[in-house]
């Protein structure tokens, strides 16, 4: 459960930090799916999010299973290898 939260804990954070500058900057009612297809605000707003979220946690996973302090990359092995 710890390596899971090492994961998902910082992605979190990241994500929604990355939304905040993202949609700081950029308008969601500008924004249309393949061109014709209006979106709600709130629809990209979470959207976004998860997104971001998502890619977060993808890079922590990788981060934390080039980690290998001894030599085995076991990601979701016993947590007190890591």
């Amino acid at each position: 459960m710890r390596t899971i939260m090492w994961i998902v804990w910082p992605s979190f954070l990241a994500a929604g930090l990355l939304s905040g500058v993202v949609f700081a900057l950029v308008e969601p009612a500008d924004i249309s799916i393949f061109g014709y297809i209006p979106v709600s605000i709130e629809w990209v707003y979470a959207g976004g999010f998860f997104l971001f979220w998502v890619m977060a946690a993808f890079s922590s996973m990788l981060s934390l299973f080039m980690v290998n302090t001894r030599g085995n990359n076991r990601l979701f092995g016993n947590d007190e290898e890591l």
